[in-house]
C-alpha cells in the first residue's frame, strides 16, 4: 500500500482510539519506520511488507495511548532533541515558551559580557537546561532532578553540553550557589491530586507521577520554588515557573503573598491559556530569607 494511503487509514484508526493529533502521529510514525521525514511522505514512497508490519505494530501501541515520543525514542524542543522513554516526563511544546523566557534573560546578561548563572529545578529529561546551554553558550547552567530514573535520562541528554547535573531535591540543592543565581527556571509537578481523571492518558499512564502531581492544589512544588528562589537568586535575579492553565491566579499568588517578590506576572501560551509565572527578587533586599514561607 502506498505511503499516503497507509497514513490516511492509520490516522482514522488513531482518531477512533482517541489520539489528539491522529494525522500528525500517523505520519510521524511512518516517517520513523521509513527513516525519512513527514515532508518526504508527500512523494508517496513505496512501503515494503516488513515496513508495513513494523508500522502496524507501532500504530497498535499508539492506539493504546503509549506516547508518540516513546515510540520514536526522542522529543524535539526548540532547537534541540532529547532522548525520552519510560521513567521520564515527556517535554511539551508549551514549555518552549518558558524556556524562551529564560533564554532571553540569560542572553541579555551575556550581551553585557557577563557569564549568567542559570539553574533548572526539576529538570526531568534535561530539555530546558539543554536548550539554554545550546542557545546561550556563555551561560553556566546547572540542573537538578530528584527521581533516579529521570536523572539517568537527563545524564544521557546533557552529556557534552557543559551543564552540571545533580541528583537531589529542589528544596535543598545548590546551597553552594546561594545568592549567586541570575535565572531560576522550573517546569515542576503541578497537577492537583484530585485532578487524576483529567490528565491525558499518555501522561497519566506513562509519565512519572513524581513529575505530575504536587499536593491537594497542585502548588506544593511551586511554593518550595518560591521559597528556594529567595535563597538562590542574587538581588535582581528572576524566576520562571510553569503551571496548569487553571492556576493562572493561584500560581502568581504564591509569589505575591508576603511581598517578598517584585514584578510578579503571569504569561499565556500561544492558545491564550495561562502557562507560566515570573517574578524578580528585589534588587535592594537586605533581610534574611531562609525562613520565608509561601
Amino acid at each position: 500500500m502506498p505511503a499516503k494511503q497507509l497514513v490516511r487509514v492509520a490516522a482514522q484508526r488513531l482518531g477512533e482510539a482517541g489520539v489528539a493529533s491522529p494525522e500528525h502521529d500517523a505520519a510521524e510514525l511512518l516517517a520513523h519506520v521509513l527513516g525519512t521525514t513527514r515532508g518526504a511522505l508527500l512523494l508517496d514512497p513505496p512501503v515494503s511488507a516488513d515496513q508495513a508490519q513494523r508500522y502496524d505494530d507501532l500504530l497498535a501501541r499508539r492506539a493504546a495511548r503509549e506516547p508518540l515520543q516513546h515510540l520514536l525514542g526522542a522529543a524535539w524542543f526548540r532547537h534541540v532533541e532529547v532522548a525520552v522513554g519510560p521513567g521520564v516526563f515527556v517535554p511539551r511544546p508549551e514549555t518552549e515558551l518558558l524556556a524562551g523566557w529564560a533564554i532571553e534573560h540569560a542572553a541579555a546578561l551575556a550581551a553585557t559580557g557577563a557569564r549568567p548563572l542559570v539553574v533548572d529545578l526539576c529538570t526531568g529529561s534535561g530539555v530546558i537546561a539543554k536548550s539554554i546551554a545550546d542557545e546561550v553558550p556563555q551561560a553556566r547552567v546547572h540542573a537538578v532532578e530528584l527521581d533516579p530514573p529521570a536523572h539517568a535520562w537527563a545524564e544521557r541528554n546533557l552529556a557534552g553540553t557543559g551543564v552540571e547535573l545533580r541528583l537531589g531535591d529542589l528544596a535543598t540543592a545548590f546551597d553552594d550557589l546561594a545568592g549567586q543565581v541570575d535565572v531560576l527556571v522550573s517546569n515542576p509537578p503541578y497537577v492537583p491530586l484530585e485532578a487524576w481523571e483529567s490528565v491525558a492518558v499518555e501522561a497519566r499512564d506513562h509519565d512519572p507521577h513524581l513529575a505530575l502531581f504536587s499536593g491537594a492544589d497542585g502548588l506544593d512544588a511551586i511554593r518550595v520554588i518560591a521559597a528556594r528562589g529567595l535563597v538562590l537568586l542574587r538581588p535582581g535575579g528572576v524566576v520562571g515557573v510553569e503551571h496548569a492553565d487553571a492556576q493562572g491566579e493561584s500560581a502568581p499568588a504564591v509569589f505575591s503573598r508576603g511581598g517578598r517578590w517584585e514584578e510578579v506576572r503571569d504569561h499565556r501560551d500561544l492558545a491564550g491559556r495561562p502557562r507560566f509565572t515570573t517574578a524578580r527578587r528585589p534588587r535592594h533586599e537586605r533581610e534574611a530569607v531562609e525562613g520565608w514561607s509561601a
